[in-house]
């Protein structure tokens, strides 16, 4: 007993010893952390290299697009076939896939071999021999007829410009197939297939391992986002911002890269790092010079790395007594299979002992010692330099998804990660070393070069058949130039309907007259009052116009809030509360007692028979005030006027926030006679001759008609242009069946629209993995400032997810790509509506003064048209294709309802006054 423990306790000395004696001999192969940190960093900033169009020509770590553009969601279904060419064999699998709810895949495969001679003959024959084995394997399985879907792992240097096209940079592995370099490997096999004509496939996707094994890891993990693989050589691959990859067109969604970056190091930039035996290593290879990190770390060099030191350590007389034999002096004798043996904790020294005989040395137990901690500095840098890289990526990430913490998955393939008793382990211990703020998991890859060909083959497949069925869902809202010009012309008739007397009764479009004959002239000038009521807050406005060289308008405000008791009271107490405001205003300016003329906006369905007479139709707008409906707002103004007994005010004009828009931009421009407003609803009017307002009489002038055109299109004249949506959104809407046009294009409705589309795409599996979250289910929920936010040009992807999370929905890359397409859609159809519209009232106008050409300004207000990113650019660009003899203007107006009512009193004192003159 007690000589066993003196034995074990000689052995831990010794060890300690030896170890020590290691330690100092390979002092530049043992990296600290600093050093690693560093190196993370300089990888980082050759990976920006890379990315860039500018650098990539001279960049050593390349950072290839692979044009794969999603990982697997887990409802990819259907046959495929892989084939895996990368050395003497080649593979040829069947890879089915199915997604009942299990998520299982089942693989059938067979393996072929490729003769030398073909290796090194004509590319023709080469891939001739492919297409032979693939026909084989089909017919084998009865696979013949069926034109199966395929993807192809080549692992040679490629230049890829598609997912299905992909350009030999130059063969390796021993392979020298001539005519085939500088060629498309997939037209070549596509070639030979066609020209025996005995089967057919469709070859979607040529891939590389790395990618291969990041995609078959990501089928059953969806976080995974990195593919690494650390076998006889190594490479990373990770999915980057597409607006991040210069190489490649777009900015919109993410694309996997295939990194190289087996050649970090090459430009030099990890010469402090590298030891005299990495040099000795590079120097008798076959490609000096290049790969140089790859020959730091991969399973092709790592035992070569230990002979290279055993050999100058047994030179200097530190080993084996100085002997040396033929055999450890033999390049390549060394296998890196040594390493994994020597470095097995219970068997490990054992294990030397064999190994060191087996090279025809006598090794001493200090020798066996000495030889496994070699081993285990070397294998232990590998798995420092790899993870201090493979942080960089993860990095950068986390950067570009602009998290506080990450949580991200690795798929890992490669027979040193996967053989090497402790790899694995020291590589993931570096990753959380340079990145506690990140939680990384690594999942072993199961054949990524032939399962993952088929899945990236897989999704492609699903990405294809999705975008189809959303293309068609989305195609009934994208509006064609002919059939916008039949919305103009339908806009026409129902206002030639609203006009004329004996159909006005019926007609949807209701074209009010408003008793405002004339746009400001600008000789306008006074002191008047403006009140605007229109939802829960009051307005009481003093409006200055002055005229001559300081012409211009001055304005005061105050706002007051409405209770919703006096909301739902009665008339009396509504108009009492207005006046009261109307007073403490007066007070606040320092005006009580002085006789004003007032302009009334009112902005609910009045029924005007004079420019100070309104008769309230209806209310809308949570209004319930009793008494009210009927009469005439301008009475009831003035009978509260009289029970205070306080001031008098002179009320000419009775407005709609849509005429005051007008007046307002009237004021400014000459030109102006059209008033739009697209905001929460929707509205135009304009100056029509008075002898087509059959409604009122008189021949002479002009006259500014209200269209009320929201309800445009309730007497069903629109049902051919209204899809599935806008039904869903009309039933569910307070007002079924009314302001249907109001409810293709206003702020309101847009973004319900946009969340019934969504609702359908889930539904259907085509967004968000098929899960509808709660929230999605409200109605609402979906705020139109939303579509403006997520189409605005500026911001990306990240935002739109932001936004999505926010309505409690967990959104990869492409659902955000989709919701902004969805809500281009939506608004691009609802601007297309509104330009639509527009044409036909200023085409109305130049027809009506026969002119051959018009130039006419647009007044508008409104948030949709204000804030939205693209909605006016869209809607001017729609008014100018269908109104080639009109050059309309559009000018923002500033206050409508408020400015643009007192103007319009002013305008009627000034004729008031012209006509008492």
């Amino acid at each position: 007993m007690i000589a066993s423990h003196l034995l074990a306790y000689f052995f831990t000395e010794l060890s300690h010893d030896q170890g020590q004696k290691i330690d100092k001999y390979l002092y530049h192969m043992r990296l600290s952390d600093e050093t690693l940190q560093e190196v993370s960093e300089r990888f980082r900033k050759e990976m920006e290299k890379g990315l860039g169009a500018d650098t990539n020509p001279t960049a050593s770590v390349k950072m290839l697009p692979s044009f794969v553009r999603s990982t697997p969601d887990g409802t990819e279904n259907g046959d495929f076939l892989a084939l895996d060419l990368g050395g003497t064999n080649f593979r040829v699998l069947r890879v089915k896939v199915s997604d009942n709810g299990l998520r299982k895949v089942e693989m059938e495969n067979q393996i072929y071999a490729i003769p030398e001679d073909l290796m090194r003959g004509s590319g023709v024959q080469l891939f001739d021999h492919i297409a032979e084995c693939l026909a084989n394997f089909m017919e084998k399985l009865n696979m013949k007829d069926k034109k199966l879907p395929l993807g192809f792992t080549f692992s040679f240097p490629c230049h890829q410009t598609k997912l299905d096209e992909s350009i030999l940079v130059t063969w390796t592995k021993g392979f020298k197939s001539s005519g085939v370099e500088g060629k498309d490997v997939v037209a070549m096999i596509r070639k030979a297939i066609k020209k025996r004509g005995d089967f057919d496939i469709d070859l979607v996707a040529v891939v590389n391992d790395t990618v291969g094994t990041m995609m078959t890891c990501g089928y059953d993990d969806h976080n995974c986002e990195v593919g690494l693989i650390v076998g006889t050589g190594t490479n990373a691959c990770y999915m980057e911002e597409m607006r991040h990859i210069d190489l490649v067109e777009g900015d919109e969604g993410r694309m996997c890269i295939n990194m190289e970056w087996g050649a970090f190091g090459d430009d030099g930039v990890l010469n402090d790092i590298r030891t005299e035996f990495d040099r000795e290593i590079d120097m008798g290879s076959l490609n000096q010079g290049k790969q140089l990190f790859e020959k730091m770390i991969s399973g092709m060099y790592m035992g070569e790395l230990v002979r290279l030191i055993l050999v100058k350590m047994a030179k200097e007389e530190l080993l084996f007594g100085g002997r040396l034999t033929p055999s450890l002096l033999t390049t390549g004798h060394f296998e890196t299979g040594y390493v994994s043996a020597i470095e097995k904790e219970k068997e490990g020294l054992q294990k030397a002992h064999e190994i060191l005989t087996k090279l025809g040395l006598d090794p001493s137990a200090e020798d066996c010692i000495a030889t496994q901690h070699i081993c285990q500095i070397v294998s232990t840098r590998s798995a420092n330099l790899c993870g201090a890289t493979l942080a960089a990526v993860l990095r950068r990430i986390k950067e570009n998804k602009g998290v506080d913490r990450l949580r991200s998955t690795v798929g890992v393939d490669g027979s040193v990660y996967k053989k090497h008793p402790h790899f694995a382990r020291r590589l993931q211990k570096t990753v959380r070393k340079l990145l506690p703020d990140c939680d990384i998991r690594f999942v072993r890859s199961e054949d990524g070069s032939g399962k993952g060909a088929a899945m990236v083959t897989a999704v492609a497949y699903r990405l294809a058949a999705q975008h189809k069925a959303r293309q068609k869902t989305l195609e009934a809202l994208k509006l064609s130039h002919e059939q916008l010009l039949e919305v103009k012309n339908r806009m026409r008739i129902e206002m030639e309907r609203g006009l004329s007397k004996a159909s006005h009764p019926d007609a949807t479009v209701k074209m009010l007259p408003t008793y405002v004959c004339a746009t400001p002239d600008g000789t306008e000038k006074g002191d008047f009052l403006a009140l605007d009521l229109g939802g829960t807050n009051f307005r009481v406005l003093l409006v200055r116009v002055r005229n001559g060289i300081r012409r211009g308008v001055e304005m005061h405000n105050k706002i007051y809030s409405i209770p919703q008791e006096i909301m739902q009271g009665t008339g009396e107490e509504l108009f009492d509360h207005i006046v009261h405001c109307i007073s403490d205003f007066l007070e606040y300016m320092g005006m009580k007692g002085v006789s004003l003329p007032l302009g009334f906006t009112f902005s609910f369905p009045c029924q005007q028979n004079n420019l100070d007479e309104g008769i309230l139709l209806k209310w809308t707008k949570g209004f319930k005030a009793t008494g009210c409906e009927g009469e005439d707002v301008v009475n009831l103004l003035k009978e509260a006027i009289h029970r205070r007994e306080e001031f008098d005010l002179d009320v000419v004009a009775v407005v709609n926030d849509t005429v005051g828009t007008m007046m307002t931009c009237g004021y400014e421009d000459p030109y102006c006679e059209v008033g739009l407003i697209v905001g929460t609803g929707s509205n135009a009017c304009y100056m029509e001759e008075m002898r087509n307002v059959e409604l009122v009489e008189g021949e002479e002038g002009r006259m500014c008609i209200n269209m009320e055109w929201g309800a445009f299109g309730d007497n069903g004249c629109l049902d051919d242009f209204r899809t599935e949506f806008d039904v869903a959104v009309d039933e569910l809407s307070l007002n079924a069946g009314k302001q249907r046009f109001e409810k293709m294009i206003s702020g309101m409705y847009l973004g319900e629209i946009v969340r019934n589309i969504l609702i359908d795409f889930t539904k259907r599996g085509l967004l968000f993995r098929g899960r509808i979250s709660e929230r999605l289910k409200t109605r609402g929920i979906f705020e139109t400032k939303f579509l403006s936010q997520i189409e605005s040009d500026c911001l990306a992807l990240l935002q739109v997810r932001s936004i999505l999370q926010h309505l409690g929905l967990e959104s990869t890359c492409d659902d955000s790509i989709i919701v902004k397409e969805v809500c281009t859609v939506v608004a691009r159809r609802a601007a297309q509506l509104c330009g639509a519209g527009m044409a036909a009232v200023v085409d109305k106008i130049r027809e009506n003064r026969k002119l051959d050409f018009l130039k006419v300004t647009v007044g508008v207000d409104g948030t949709l048209y204000k804030l939205h990113p693209h909605f006016s650019s869209i809607m001017h660009e729609t008014v100018k294709q269908l109104t080639p003899k009109c050059e309309v203007t559009f000018l923002q107006s500033e206050d409508g309802s408020g400015k643009g009512a007192a103007l319009i009193t002013a305008v009627a004192c000034r004729i008031r006054e012209a006509g008492q003159r």
